[in-house]
């Protein structure tokens, strides 16, 4: 039985030096919200991971999940040497917390973020999977992650109930959700504008109004979903973006993540480093980063080490070349745009898995404050 600790903690920081980490406001019932620290064990700083799942009404797995993860850290790029003195992020993706996956493998994900001892803990998207059936797990998550949290909502979440994911999110004081704006935070006396683009999957990304505004002479980093957006962000300032969705293609050998999610799909990026962190004249303008991801979707299966459940870690003010790196840069693929009609059909998705859910009995949130 895995026995794997997760180290709880009762406080929490909040988004900047000068944040208290408070939020207010309604959930989709209408009810107040209450601190989701309450539905935490109380007087329990370290709980068994097998003790979380059971009370979730799941049935604890007999897996590892620690030896299903890859650590990958990289340096940030040159133009951040130059602005920052050294700030670590931790980037994590496509959690997919439902029926799918383990919840030993999204709380093991947490587990190894708060290991690194980071600044920070940026998400790009996709928290849940089909369902908004497994918000207090995902609330409880995140509530998990020893640092503030800065995030962009992916496809899954617009078509599981994007006000309902918000919902969730704001019920873990740490967490700062980026709907196409950006925000501008002092870590250890050191500003970073962090830009988080909405999901671009369904149409949702605005990266000229979420831009608007930006310093050039602060250092940015960027968040979306769709790593392609990366191409538009470079032209604002913002020398990395980091992004998920692809899963690495989960299956990686003999390159078949590249035919799949690359030429089938259409993506220019599928996993790891593109462009470049360093450029020159005749480079593209920055890199993206684009993570294998946590959970999965559909099939819960990952062969070969690309498609690894992963969690990066960034250090910011290093230069590239610093340290030695688990990847290289890589060229983009040609990719494929999506034609209109695609862009319709996504966009349209999300209204009819709205109206569906409608059609079902509505699910009733109970905050735990009894």
């Amino acid at each position: 039985m895995l026995r794997a600790v997760l180290k709880i903690s009762s406080g929490r920081r909040g988004a900047s030096d000068d944040s208290d980490g408070s939020h207010a406001g309604e959930g989709p019932t209408g009810k107040p919200e209450g601190d989701a620290r309450d539905s935490m064990p109380p007087g329990h700083p370290e709980t068994e991971v097998e003790d979380l799942v059971r009370r979730f009404g799941r049935k604890p797995s007999k897996r590892d999940f620690r030896k299903q993860f890859r650590i990958r850290r990289f340096a940030g790029p040159l133009a951040h040497a130059e602005q920052l003195e050294h700030l670590r992020i931790v980037h994590l993706t496509d959690l997919h917390v439902g029926r799918v996956t383990p919840m030993e493998a999204q709380l093991e994900a947490a587990r190894i973020a708060n290991e690194a001892k980071p600044d920070a803990v940026v998400i790009t998207g996709d928290f849940v999977c089909h369902s908004h059936l497994y918000l207090d797990e995902l609330t409880f998550v995140m509530n998990a992650i020893d640092a503030p949290v800065f995030a962009v909502l992916g496809n899954h979440d617009h078509w599981s109930g994007a006000k309902e994911v918000r919902w969730a999110l704001r019920r873990a004081p740490n967490v700062e959700l980026l709907d196409n704006a950006w925000t501008t935070i002092t870590l250890r006396h050191q500003q970073l504008q962090v830009l988080g683009l909405d999901d671009a999957y369904t149409r949702h990304s605005d990266w000229r109004g979420a831009s608007k505004g930006l310093r050039r002479d602060v250092a940015t980093l960027g968040l979306s979903h769709i790593a392609e957006e990366a191409d538009k962000l470079w032209t604002q300032g913002v020398p990395l973006v980091l992004a998920g969705h692809t899963h690495a293609g989960q299956i990686t050998l003999a390159k078949l993540h590249e035919l799949a999610v690359g030429k089938l799909a259409g993506h220019r990026y599928v996993h790891g480093l593109y462009g470049k962190r360093a450029p020159q004249p005749d480079d593209p303008q920055g890199a993206v980063y684009v993570g294998a991801g946590v959970g999965a979707a559909v099939v819960p299966l990952r062969v070969g080490e690309r498609s690894r459940r992963e969690v990066t870690v960034f250090e910011l003010g290093h230069a590239p070349g610093s340290f030695e790196e688990p990847l290289a840069e890589q060229i983009a693929l040609p990719g494929r745009k999506p034609s209109e009609k695609t862009k319709l059909r996504r966009r349209l998705a999300v209204e009819q898995k709205r109206q569906k859910r409608e059609k079902r009995p509505p699910v009733v949130i109970v905050d735990d404050e009894d």
